[in-house]
């Protein structure tokens, strides 16, 4: 271009200018190329540091691309370069993604973050470290377990886990602590060489020298595992089984055919008064899923693969579950089979609680998605069929079939209301509640319900405090229990419902639940019924369990009522006893009144009237069966209805400046934009516009972000045509 100018200043120019630009994108180049070079330094750095590293170890991007693996990692996972870390790791967890996203957002506070984690391969620790170059250095290793974990070591015993040539493998907790510290040679361990087994060696501790006696457990792939017990008894020889008597671990001794041949006494103890010599083992524990004879064969010749189990105790008085590590033993050619047992009950109990929660939450999620979708549907059954009854009188021979289409879409909303309901995210209009007066109220239909031979007996306390909830829910819960209640009857009985204000001065613990301390008005039904079998107490409050035939129970009931129980902050349990009845207690906290602080006199705000007729009405919903509906039924009221079936068709209407809107009336989930958002949007513009949000979701969905919307009311579905138009009006006047 300077070769080309007329001009010679011109020129000059533009020749100065070019040299600028040269310079610049030289020195840009220059420095991304050591910016470049200076990561790949960095980068081959850390690839020679990790390399040789016994665990396995990774390089990762921040979105989770492995940029460089070690030896290690190569070796176990197949892993390369590109790959993301949780694909990687999917065969190692459960649920990598999840993990890897909470440690790297750890990371990003701490600049580092661990976790250790259970998986079928035993306890793995993930670390994970920020590097200078917004990289991820990502560490996988094992980690022992602590005397109570899997495999051979058996819970609590002091165990060392030799090579063929004498190398220390591993020593667990109890070995470190017995010997004083981490040892890398056997000789290091005993003093005198080769070890005698199933005598007494000396072994070197930090106090010194402790006698011990040594057995043998071969471990499989050229491995032993070395257990230092308690020296015999004085005055016996060799090691009998009274050696065992005393220790703090649980022990069985079977004969190979699974029969009991002697126990020390905590394993009485554990396993409780069966225990006897003589019984098999299945008569005492169960739950393995194959044969239990199968898995005492692998022992015996060396094949089991996995030699701890979890199994239940078969115990009358209580449920209890044990982790059982067998280990073969000869004693002069007499072979038998060591049980070292471990109490895990609390890790069952935790595990149930895990499953249970995930169950309750994905049957949470779909009834709220099923909800949804038949509340859109009953909206437009039972809206068209008010209109249809607008041109239909009593005298109408199809008027009686569309009351009967009306009545049967109301009982299908109320079905859907009990599905939100055990998911606790129906939609509760609470309320200050007297249960003494609500129970008079309903107590004509509970005596309706339980018939002529169950009888119905109500007891107040004399001083009983309020509680906020809902009526109609509260309603429910109670028939559903005061039926369940003659259910258990088929004979006749009594049913006694009553109140009682309680106070706890401390929280009360039960059923994994704490109630905190506090004053609260307990609501009991108690039957004399058949009662409920212990094993099924813990399952009463499942959604779908039930105990009754086909077609006499959909297993709702319970669910439901534990479902509004929660949402409206109380707690239910259940107390049974087979032959004699069952009680049902539910605990409201007690309405804390606060004193009412007086008000200045406010003069009424001057709402000014519709601009056109009785209004302009921008209707925005996805459904078009839904829509069709609600904009005849506002046309019938003499509203002027625009419509729109998207969040961005709506925008498009209000950018005509002349349009006047008084109400949107919009749907709160669809597909692009929401309805607050675009709503909010739009507000922006026209702030004075009211609005109205229906939903086939719960209410909760909203109320966050409603309350940054002014003048927002929130009509559920189904709703229809009175609630429509009786929603409209008072959002208008």
């Amino acid at each position: 271009m300077a070769a080309l100018a007329p001009e010679p200043l011109i020129q000059l120019g533009l020749a100065v200018g070019a040299a600028v630009l040269m310079g610049l994108g030289f020195a840009v180049t220059l420095t991304t190329r050591k910016a470049r070079g200076k990561d790949a330094l960095a980068l081959s750095a850390i690839s020679s540091f990790i390399e040789k590293d016994a665990s396995p170890s990774f390089v990762c991007t921040p979105d989770g691309e492995v940029i460089r693996a070690n030896a290690a990692a190569r070796q176990l996972y197949s892993t390369r370069s590109g790959e993301t870390l949780a694909g990687t790791l999917r065969n190692t967890f459960a649920n990598p993604g999840g993990i890897l996203f909470r440690l790297k957002a750890a990371a990003e506070i701490d600049g580092a973050a661990r976790e250790d984690l259970v998986t079928r391969r035993g306890h793995m620790r993930l670390a994970v470290h920020e590097m200078d170059d917004n990289r991820l250095l990502w560490r996988l290793e094992a980690v022992p377990d602590t005397g109570q974990g899997r495999g051979t070591e058996g819970p609590g015993l002091p165990m060392v886990m030799t090579g063929r040539n004498g190398a220390v493998l591993y020593m667990n907790e109890n070995a470190r602590t017995l010997i004083g510290g981490r040892i890398k040679a056997i000789d290091g361990i005993f003093d005198a060489l080769p070890v005698r087994f199933g005598q007494v060696n000396q072994i070197s501790t930090a106090e010194g020298s402790v006698d011990v006696l040594a057995a043998r457990v071969d471990a499989g792939a050229g491995r032993t595992a070395i257990y230092l017990l308690p020296p015999p008894a004085e005055g016996e020889a060799t090691a009998t089984w009274s050696s065992f008597q005393d220790l703090p671990v649980p022990l069985v001794r079977f004969a190979p055919d699974g029969t009991v041949r002697s126990f020390n006494r905590k394993g009485a103890d554990l396993v409780g008064p069966g225990l006897e010599e003589g019984v098999h083992i299945s008569d005492l524990m169960a739950g393995l899923g194959r044969p239990i004879a199968d898995w005492l064969d692998e022992t015996v010749s060396g094949r089991a693969v996995q030699q701890s189990e979890f199994l239940r105790l078969k115990r009358e008085d209580k449920e209890m579950f044990v982790q059982v590590a067998l280990n073969r033993m000869a004693d002069h050619g007499d072979v038998s089979i060591v049980a070292v047992l471990a109490d895990a009950t609390e890790l069952k109990t935790l595990e149930a609680q895990f499953v249970q929660s995930q169950k309750m939450q994905a049957i949470g999620q779909l009834a709220g998605g099923v909800a949804h979708d038949f509340n859109n549907l009953l909206t437009a059954i039972s809206g068209h069929c008010d209109l249809l009854l607008l041109r239909h009188d009593q005298g109408d021979s199809d008027y009686s079939d569309l009351i009967q289409i009306n009545q049967n879409a109301n009982r299908a909303a109320a079905l859907v209301g009990q599905l939100l309901a055990f998911s606790r995210k129906q939609n509760l209009r609470p309320e200050e509640l007297d249960l003494r007066d609500t129970m008079a109220d309903l107590t004509h239909l509970l005596n309706r319900l339980v018939g002529e031979k169950v009888r119905l007996s109500l007891s107040h306390d004399p001083v009983l405090k309020p509680i906020r909830a809902d009526k109609r829910q509260l309603e429910q819960v109670l028939m559903n229990l005061v039926v369940n209640a003659r259910d258990a009857m088929p004979e006749g009985g009594e049913i006694a419902i009553e109140t009682e204000c309680m106070t706890l001065a401390n929280p009360l613990e039960r059923d994994r639940v704490t109630v905190p301390a506090g004053e609260y008005v307990c609501l009991r039904v108690k039957d004399a019924g058949i009662g409920i079998p212990a094993d099924k107490m813990q399952k009463v409050f499942e959604p779908f369990f039930t105990t009754k035939k086909t077609g006499e129970g959909t297993g709702l009931g319970l669910s439901t009522a534990y479902g509004i129980v929660k949402q409206t902050g109380g707690y239910i349990f259940v107390d049974s006893t087979l032959g004699k009845g069952t009680t049902f207690s539910i605990l409201f906290p007690v309405l804390e009144r606060s004193t009412p602080k007086p008000k200045a006199a406010v003069q009424p705000a001057q709402v000014s009237e519709p601009k056109h007729g009785d209004g302009v009405i921008l209707l925005v919903e996805d459904e078009a069966p839904v829509r069709a509906f609600a904009s005849r039924a506002l046309r019938l009221r003499g509203y002027t209805v625009l419509e729109a079936d998207s969040a961005e068709a709506a925008l498009k209407t209000l950018e005509d400046k002349d349009l006047n809107v008084d109400l949107f009336v919009t749907d709160v989930v669809m597909p692009g934009k929401d309805g607050p958002s675009w709503v909010r949007e739009a507000l922006k513009v026209r702030p004075e516009v009211r609005v109205v949000f229906v939903s086939g979701y719960a209410e909760d969905r909203l109320n966050n972000q409603q309350d940054s919307i002014p003048n927002s009311v929130f009509l559920p579905k189904p709703f229809s045509l009175n609630d429509l138009a009786e929603t409209v009006h008072k959002q208008l006047h």
